[in-house]
């Protein structure tokens, strides 16, 4: 570490995310972000769906030149880097591999901790990041968690950092699939989510109803809802081939909708339960307007605190990761240079 940051005490963590198909690098000073830098992979688009071998190799060309951008834009020197972090999973192991070699080699020549970071606890610890000259919401312990993604829908009790408890989550298909799928039907593109979410500005909610699922407590599950848009989509198309072609819009808005009222219903129920009036969104689909709105109606109506992420960290990014590895880093909770990545969820 330079010497005028030994003197400020400055704590300097650089964040590597390579979990699916972003290479991302972020620098963070004290909580403060400096930098975050994503590249992105456009290739897997012409695949309807991340291709494995394609990503890992992307990673391999991404990652050098991502995190000398993101120390440039930092305006700091490597030596000043305190500690790096990773993320160790879930996620492609191909693509993890990346990030967590790169990690390796980096802290060995630097001569300084590496940090193992869960994906998905990252995403929730999201709102924890401060910028320069912005106001800072940041929720206190505990708070509840809803986690959206393409792979991932859970309700999350988060106690202290290292503390969470998945009290919901769901049991076949993720919101961000249930979007995919049904953007697919409608002739969009991957990822399915902003499609569907600027088609649904422009139709009517309230034109169409699919079958919502029953199932016990707070956990989630989106296949029946898939498949019942998929078989009234069928039905319809036999009655009149411009079918999807005159009513995309309200189709949208409706399976939209819908998602978002499974969502929030088990939400709703489990900030009740647990008698927790700060509720935070995390994943890439609380970039959704319609889910946003959602969470300020419920604001309004029951009180809440509510924490909802810029679109910056909706995504995967390695701010996400260099915050979390923050907390750790005060916990000296360092990782081993024989550490290897995990590709299944755990939190």
């Amino acid at each position: 570490m330079k010497e005028a940051d030994k003197k400020n005490n400055d704590v300097i963590i650089l964040g590597i995310e390579s979990s699916c198909d972003d290479t991302s690098a972020a620098i963070i000073r004290n909580g403060f972000l400096l930098s975050n830098v994503i590249a992105s992979q456009a290739v897997h688009s012409a695949y309807g769906g991340v291709v494995p071998e394609l990503a890992s190799r992307a990673h391999q060309q991404n990652i050098i030149p991502t995190v000398s951008e993101a120390i440039k834009r930092a305006g700091i020197q490597k030596e000043a880097i305190s500690a790096i972090a990773y993320t160790r999973g879930p996620g492609l192991i191909g693509s993890l591999l990346v990030g967590n070699s790169f990690a390796k080699g980096f802290a060995t020549a630097m001569n300084i901790p590496m940090i193992e970071v869960n994906h998905l606890q990252a995403h929730v610890l999201a709102h924890f990041i401060k910028e320069e000259n912005e106001p800072a919401h940041i929720p206190e312990f505990p708070f509840l968690c809803l986690l959206v993604s393409g792979g991932n829908s859970q309700i999350i009790l988060v106690k202290a950092y290292n503390d969470m408890e998945i009290v919901g989550q769901t049991i076949d298909d993720a919101a961000g699939e249930a979007f995919d799928k049904c953007a697919k039907v409608l002739g969009g593109p991957y990822p399915g989510g902003p499609f569907i979410d600027k088609l649904a500005q422009e139709g009517n909610a309230d034109a169409f109803s699919f079958s919502k699922p029953h199932i016990a407590g707070f956990d989630y599950s989106f296949s029946g809802l898939k498949t019942s848009f998929m078989y009234f989509i069928r039905d319809e198309l036999a009655k009149n081939p411009q079918f999807i072609e005159e009513r995309k819009a309200d189709l949208a808005a409706s399976i939209q909708k819908t998602v978002i009222d499974v969502l929030m219903d088990k939400l709703r129920k489990a900030a009740k339960q647990y008698g927790v009036k700060r509720v935070a969104v995390a994943g890439g689909v609380s970039a959704n307007s319609g889910l946003r709105a959602a969470f300020q109606q419920h604001a309004d109506k029951y009180g809440w605190d509510i924490f909802v992420p810029k679109f910056s960290y909706t995504t995967d990014n390695a701010a996400m990761i260099a915050i979390t590895a923050q907390f750790k880093y005060f916990d000296a909770a360092f990782d081993s240079i024989d550490s290897v990545p995990f590709s299944k969820v755990v939190i």
